[in-house]
């Protein structure tokens, strides 16, 4: 089963902008490293950054099936899952909070830092409301653990473990 990694506006820029809030991994190494994961467990992961918010909106509606695929732009059909970082879109868009809203997209937000414990305008996001989870805080690793979550939900149905924990 397909899952669309979405990256918005700057995400480009991984590994040489503010690399000691975002790190130094590239954003072709972070989708060649989710990629590898993805196929680990029998998924197909896409990836698709843009700095146009209507981009974005385009690429949440063909992942959900509410737009047919456009050649050469990802994802290339309907996914079970999105892994989204809107960048700083997260704040300001209400056009990207109604088009997950609005699809049956199980989309999952994911934010490099710990957006909490920066500035203040970073502690509200548009899209946590309508998100199926939102990973914070844990570098690189939200989007791995992100990927679990969509698997692990959406393409194998799988439910937590009961028993003692």
């Amino acid at each position: 089963m397909r899952i669309l990694l979405l990256n918005g506006a700057n995400l480009n820029l991984l590994g040489t902008r503010e690399p000691e809030i975002y790190g130094k991994t590239t954003l072709a190494g972070l989708e060649t490293a989710l990629g590898e994961a993805a196929q680990t467990e029998g998924a197909e992961l896409e990836s698709f950054q843009s700095n146009v918010e209507g981009e974005l909106v385009d690429a949440l509606q063909r992942a959900a099936g509410a737009l047919p695929p456009e050649p050469g732009k990802a994802p290339g059909g309907k996914c079970a899952a999105c892994i989204f970082n809107p960048g700083g879109y997260t704040h300001t868009s209400a056009v990207l909070r109604d088009a997950i809203g609005g699809l049956d997209l199980p989309v999952y937000e994911v934010h490099i830092s710990n957006v909490l414990t920066r500035e203040e305008f970073r502690h509200l996001s548009m899209i946590g409301p309508v998100a199926a989870g939102t990973f914070i805080g844990l570098g690189l690793y939200g989007y791995l653990s992100a990927l679990r979550a969509a698997i692990d939900l959406n393409v194998r149905g799988a439910e937590f473990p009961s028993g003692d924990l």
